[in-house]
């Protein structure tokens, strides 16, 4: 699901809702000064749940000079 811009993705939680994801992203970027693109879920077998994320990259122009001698 999306929320606020950021796609959250949940593993081995089939029951997740709206307002968990939204927990999440805001605990992400609390912790994370980059723009977050993607969260990952994940339901471990001691309960705890992994939480990971991918950055947006920062956008950039390439500039390719040819010089001529």
């Amino acid at each position: 699901m999306i929320v606020d811009g950021v796609k959250v993705n949940f593993a081995g939680i089939d029951d997740a809702t709206r307002e968990e994801a939204a927990n999440y992203v805001a605990y992400v970027r609390g912790r994370v000064s980059m723009p977050v693109k993607t969260i990952n879920v994940k339901l471990c077998d001691d309960g705890m749940v992994d939480v990971s994320y991918t950055a947006r990259g920062e956008k950039f122009e390439r500039i390719r000079r040819i010089t001529g001698a």
